[in-house]
């Protein structure tokens, strides 16, 4: 039995001090359900890092000069080795899924589906979400909408150049698995104004889905996404919506803002998403012009909306 413990303590003690080489630049969280990051803290590719105890896919790290010092982080970050040429983000089975062009082979894509929240709507019908508990209908100043995802069409055009293990932790929501996009300190700011999901992963989740068939980087695809989303909430569309809180308003009178907003021919390119009565979405049919939101619905298609009408939900729980 004492044989068994001075070994037991040996291999705890050799497991204590293994030094890890990052993979990738993950988020380093102060908890196992990686709900908080203190510090906005990620993995440095010029570091190594030194392993507490591996538990149920995950490495518990000492990571100096952080606070707490303790992370915990996905084990798939993390190597015994270290990689060999430049460092790389979001890996994909050995392959980066942060393209920084279009290849030859993958164009930008030419049509695509912008679908926008109506956020007081969303939390209504999805209370359960953190963005809807934490400061639901402080989020914003006033009500408005919210980018939900921007998806290259047709309808099925998924996980392009994604591993495997990414598909499945995303089909089972596992977001908090997926690789963090490479973004600018800037497109990061801008995305988490108009994307209040970024609390709960949503951005890791659309760009291994959708983003990685974009055609671009990672830095493009949401800058796109994020221009175009703020144009609908700059715009007439957004103050016919604020204005007809708690009312019912019909899908022609929606097309019609979005003709006065973006040109004549707009409202056609546009579906409304309802539920409980609600208009929960609006989904713009956009073709190729990139951040240039008038430009791109005029080269979309016309579509045909099964939601005719729907109450704009006002701010807070109940109508």
């Amino acid at each position: 039995m004492r044989i068994l413990f001075v070994l037991l303590v040996a291999a705890l003690s050799l497991f204590a001090n293994t030094q890890l080489y990052p993979k990738q630049t993950c988020a380093l969280f102060n908890n196992l359900k990686h709900t908080q990051n203190r510090g906005n803290v990620h993995l440095r590719m010029d570091k190594t890092y030194e392993m507490i105890r591996h538990h149920k896919g995950q490495y518990l790290l000492k990571v100096e000069g952080a606070t707490p010092v303790q992370r915990w982080v996905d084990d798939d970050c993390l190597s015994l080795r270290p990689l060999r040429g430049t460092p790389f983000y979001g890996s994909a089975g050995g392959q980066s899924v942060q393209k920084t062009k279009a290849s030859k082979g993958s164009p930008v894509s030419s049509q695509n589906l912008l679908a926008l929240s109506w956020q007081n709507a969303f939390c209504e019908t999805h209370r359960y979400k953190r963005e809807c508990k934490r400061g639901f209908g402080t989020l914003f100043t006033k009500s408005n909408f919210t980018l939900h995802g921007l998806w290259p069409q047709p309808r099925g055009k998924e996980y392009c150049g994604v591993s495997k293990q990414y598909v499945i932790a995303d089909r089972h929501k596992q977001w908090h698995r997926l690789p963090e996009p490479a973004l600018s300190t800037k497109t990061k700011e801008a995305l988490a104004k108009v994307m209040p999901g970024v609390r709960d992963n949503l951005h890791r989740h659309e760009w291994i889905k959708h983003g990685t068939c974009y055609g671009t980087d990672a830095e493009h695809y949401f800058a796109d996404a994020v221009a175009s989303t703020q144009a609908v909430r700059n715009s007439e569309v957004a103050r016919f919506f604020q204005k007809n809180e708690g009312r019912r308003v019909r899908l022609e009178k929606v097309r019609a803002a979005f003709d006065r907003a973006f040109g004549t021919g707009s409202g056609s390119r546009v579906e409304l998403r309802c539920n409980r009565g609600l208009i929960t979405e609006v989904w713009l049919h956009l073709g190729a012009g990139g951040s240039d939101l008038a430009k791109a619905l005029k080269s979309g298609k016309k579509v045909y909306s099964r939601c005719r009408y729907g109450i704009v939900d006002k701010a807070g729980y109940g109508r």
